[in-house]
This record gives structure tokens, C-alpha cells and sequence, in this order.
């Protein structure tokens, strides 16, 4: 099933964090498969005043288990590299993996939204997602990643290009 990630960091080293995390999940991908974004430098949407930029960048991979799986999987990764949990929502992290689609699947627990609840409001996830997946609809808006896109306000966060092949 292709699965596609968001992932951002805000502390320490982003372009290692980021690199880090992404060999963890290929590991996760039969024969490594993957499409990935370009990296991004964004400024933090909802986020504590005075947070630090974050880098982002969204990854598909091949996973052929379940969900939950998955985000158990995100998450003790997280967890291993630094991320606090007893901090406010969106404080700066080190790495933070969001699990954006899982296929098809529509999931809806407690825990876990899939598609991501958010995903259709945030340049952050949508300039990466459209640079490999420009006419995806997005469960819910029916509308494509690209449409979404152009339909932000201007407001919604800066975004500049960092680099390709992170």
C-alpha cells in the first residue's frame, strides 16, 4: 500500500534529523520503494510564539502492514529521537512524522485520522505532496492536492525551497 508521510523538524540538526528518519522508514518499505519531495524551510504554523523554522518534506513508501502498525511505529521512532510528549501541542521538535494517507483507507480512532485531519489546509505538507502526487484527491475535498494549493491564502505560511535529493 503506498503511504504517504509528512515529516518536519525544528531542532538540532533538521537536514540530519530528516535524513535519519527517512532511512528508518525506507527500512520500513519493501525494496526500499519510495518517491520523495523536495526539502522546504517553513515558518511554524500554530506554533509557540518565537519557534524556530521547520524543514519539510513528505515521503511515500511502500508499507504492507496496517495503520496502527505504522503509527506505532512513527511514533517510538519519535519518541527514540528526542520527541517530548509531555510538551504543548506543536512545540519545536526534532522530528515529528505524520502519517498523511495510507492508500485508500479512511481511518477515523481517537489517535489516529487518516487522511491527516489537516492535511487540506497546510502549504507546508501541500507544496511537498504536490511535487509527487499534484493530482491525488484529497479524501473529503474533492479536489486535487494542486487545486487545494492554489486555493490557500497567501497567509497560511511561508515556505521556501531548500534543496532536492535531502
Amino acid at each position: 500500500m503506498k503511504v504517504g508521510l509528512g515529516l518536519g523538524s525544528n531542532l538540532g540538526d533538521r537536514l540530519k534529523q530528516l535524513q535519519q528518519a527517512k532511512a528508518y522508514l525506507l527500512s520500513l518499505s519493501p525494496e526500499r520503494w519510495h518517491q520523495q519531495s523536495p526539502l522546504y524551510e517553513t515558518s511554524p504554523v500554530g506554533c509557540p510564539p518565537n519557534s524556530p523554522k521547520f524543514y519539510n518534506a513528505v515521503l511515500e513508501i511502500e508499507f504492507t502492514g496496517a495503520p496502527r502498525t505504522l503509527l506505532k511505529k512513527t511514533r517510538a521512532y519519535e519518541d527514540a529521537h528526542g520527541r517530548d510528549r509531555n510538551l504543548p501541542v506543536n512545540a519545536a521538535r526534532s522530528i515529528d512524522i505524520d502519517i498523511l494517507y495510507f492508500g485508500e483507507k479512511e481511518v477515523l480512532e481517537k489517535d489516529l485520522v487518516i487522511p491527516h485531519p489537516r492535511m487540506a489546509g497546510r502549504r507546508f505538507v501541500l507544496l511537498p505532496l504536490s511535487t509527487i502526487r499534484p493530482e491525488m484527491i484529497v479524501k473529503g475535498t474533492g479536489k486535487t492536492v494542486q487545486m487545494l494549493l492554489r486555493e490557500l491564502p497567501a497567509r497560511e505560511g511561508e515556505v521556501k525551497f531548500v534543496q532536492q535529493g535531502w
